[in-house]
């Protein structure tokens, strides 16, 4: 095991600290001869000493980076002599290995006078300190050799390491042959993949390793179960397999190959536990660690120390190499049958606490919101559509049903290919209500369907919902009324009834990307928003994406109007409300219409307005008619004026697409009217 010398531990001690700690970014107060430190003013420094008057203890340089960032004896050396590796200054050998580093440097160059003081809050010298008190140096790797033959012979024939797992860790670039020396290179990653650890060593009979300049210990050399091809199993991976070395770490996968893709491997580049605090804190799935250290007295030391750092919720077990080491295990392997790899397999603490499961949003991929009917109605979520009876809810329904089988507009909207629609109805006679309103409305009777409630009636939360969906290739189905598909025993008034029947809906909505429509009566409590007058718990409101309310306008004598108004939008900006007429039991939509929620439930008129997309459309025929040829994007901006969306325009040119004509102008889009 690798030791620094008396002289570097010497050398380390001597460093002048506040020079040291201002160079990499501290701030000092000066207070006679010391300096007393801004981060903890009871700290106070002088020289190569400080002193906690706080706590009433001191020490050196050494003791301090220990002390306050956290740091073991070798880390601490290393850092205050400028990455120095052990026994740079004097060569030391220890069980035939030679161990030294190269590009250290033997001495600090920090000068008393430049201290960053601080005086008044300001700082005299040297601008504002860094976040990091210890900056971490750049990893530099040495220059990547072409043929790494030279490496592959000594990892599968000299360490009898499976060829295929070098491969894999060659191909993904964490193993590989320097071009100087023909020595292997091992690579530790970030969560982000960023490289911020590489270890070499001597790839023949010559024991000689060490690390490369700027390597952060945290971030050690690994095998992660999702970075494997079955990534189905990176949820499963709970166990985690930690080794001195990479060397090991390989040997053990070729060992017992069978389920190596199902968990995580780690090395710790020696004995140090830095590269394990940080794996567990980036990977928070892990429930068991396998200590896999070597079989002699400062593995068996390294072990248990590292086992004391391990919080109580892991369960932990130590597995014990037959021979000094896992690749010795391998090397020196008969292949017998039942041949034992290891000496001993000790539970140090059984199964911790149960990790409560876990989603990671680096793991979480974003998705857009498809729409039905935009911004009315969207697919994958749930949406009420709710009014006073007679209203004329159910025609909406019918209507929209009609649109989804027969490629029928609905305001704003382009014709949509038809699909599969389910409308379920606990109100109205299928056969004498329903089905001749549905064909009033021109819907493809081949294409709506209807669950078989027969031998047992339908609710919110019955699996039949999903199956009925994904095995009719639906994508709308309408509940008609909510009030009937609550289920036995579910009081509608009850907050903690209605949530888990509204989440697992939604549920339903999501996997299956179906719209789910549901109609709603409201109370009788009048001077309320339709949103709070819903039938039942607020909670029904709360759950669903979307609430669009149906009423007529009581004052419009000479039609018989009814009004859509969307009174919640969780996904997209409220529209202006649109209206349709209904006589002669046939909807007929008209347009936009101007009116309040309030105007509309107190029984007041409003003002009927084209809609956003035939003014787009209007618009593009004007402005080509006098102007000739447009830009597309300055044709959308025209549209931006009149509060007319970019996606409604895309729509209106979709909408007389036959009548325009487009080309390219400067690489830019140009549109014109036919001749």
């Amino acid at each position: 095991m690798r030791k620094y010398t008396d002289n570097q531990v010497a050398r380390a001690n001597s460093v002048d600290l506040a020079a040291f700690l201002s160079a990499k970014g501290e701030r000092f107060i000066k207070a006679g001869k010391e300096y007393r430190w801004t981060k903890h003013d009871s700290v106070t420094i002088h020289r190569n000493e400080w002193y906690r008057h706080s706590q009433g203890k001191g020490g050196g340089p050494v003791d301090f980076m220990m002390e306050f960032y956290g740091m073991e004896f070798p880390d601490a050396v290393k850092e205050l002599l400028g990455g120095e590796e052990p026994g740079d200054d004097k060569t030391v050998s220890q069980n035939g290995d030679t161990v030294f580093n190269e590009g250290a440097y033997s001495q600090n160059c920090y000068e008393a006078e430049s201290v960053k003081v601080e005086k008044d809050d300001d700082v005299v010298d040297g601008g504002p300190a860094v976040a990091d008190p210890i900056p971490t140096r750049e990893v530099e790797l040495p220059e990547k050799d072409v043929n790494p033959s030279h490496v592959i012979e000594y990892l599968t024939k000299a360490r009898k390491l499976d060829p295929d797992i070098v491969k894999e860790f060659m191909d993904r670039g964490d193993i590989f042959q320097e071009k100087e020396h023909q020595r292997v290179v091992f690579v530790g990653r970030d969560s982000d993949q960023t490289i911020c650890f590489g270890s070499w060593r001597h790839a023949g009979t010559e024991q000689i390793r060490g690390d490369v300049t700027g390597s952060m210990k945290e971030y050690g050399f690994k095998s992660l179960a999702s970075w494997t091809e079955r990534k189905e199993k990176e949820r499963s991976a709970r166990n985690l397999y930690v080794f001195e070395s990479p060397i090991d770490l390989i040997s053990f996968m070729t060992l017992y190959p069978k389920y190596w893709h199902e968990s995580h491997y780690l090395s710790l580049g020696g004995v140090s536990a830095k590269a394990l605090q940080t794996f567990l804190s980036d990977r928070p799935d892990v429930e068991h660690i396998y200590l896999c250290l070597d079989n002699d007295k400062a593995g068996h030391e390294a072990c248990a120390k590292i086992f004391d750092q391990i919080p109580e919720r892991y369960a932990v077990t130590q597995i014990v190499p037959i021979k000094k080491d896992w690749n010795e295990v391998l090397v020196q392997r008969t292949g017998e049958p039942e041949e034992k790899y290891y000496s001993s397999r000790v539970e140090l603490r059984a199964s911790g606490e149960k990790l409560v499961p876990m989603i990671r949003m680096s793991d979480v991929k974003p998705t857009t919101i498809d729409w039905l009917w935009y911004p009315f109605i969207p697919f994958g979520k749930v949406t009420l559509i709710q009014g006073d009876p007679g209203q004329g809810k159910t025609w909406l329904a019918m209507h929209l049903a009609a649109a989804c089988t027969n490629k029928k507009e609905l305001p704003n909207e382009l014709p949509m290919d038809s699909f599969n629609v389910i409308y379920q109805t606990a109100e109205d006679g299928v056969a004498d209500t329903i089905k001749p309103r549905l064909v009033q409305c021109g819907a493809d009777m081949e294409r709506v369907r209807i669950i078989d409630e027969e031998d047992e009636m339908l609710s919110l939360t019955d699996p039949r919902l999903e199956l009925a969906i994904k095995q009719n290739n639906v994508k709308l189905i309408i509940m008609d009324p909510i009030q009937a598909y609550l289920g036995p025993n579910v009081d509608m008034n009850r907050a903690n009834e209605i949530r888990p029947l509204f989440r697992y809906l939604g549920g339903v909505a999501e996997r299956t990307g179906a719209a789910i429509v549901l109609i709603g009566h409201l109370n009788k409590n009048s001077g309320t928003q339709a949103n709070y007058r819903g039938l039942g718990s607020v909670d029904i409101s709360a759950a669903v994406r979307s609430i669009l309310l149906v009423g007529k306008v009581e004052k419009e004598q000479d039609k018989d109007i009814r009004v859509v108004i969307q009174t919640k939008s969780s996904l997209a900006p409220k529209p202006t409300p649109v209206a349709f007429t209904l006589e002669n039991s046939k909807v007929e939509w008209i347009g936009e219409y101007e009116i309040t929620e309030q105007e509309l439930m107190s029984g007041k008129s409003g003002k009927q307005t084209e809609t956003k997309l035939d003014k787009g459309i209007n618009l593009i025929r004007r402005l080509l008619t006098e102007r000739k040829v447009m830009y597309v994007t300055d044709l959308d901006a025209e549209g931006k004026k009149l509060k007319i969306s970019d996606r409604t325009m895309r729509d209106a040119r979709r909408k007389i697409e036959s009548e325009l004509e487009y080309g390219y102008e400067d690489s830019k889009k140009t549109v014109h009217l036919k001749k």
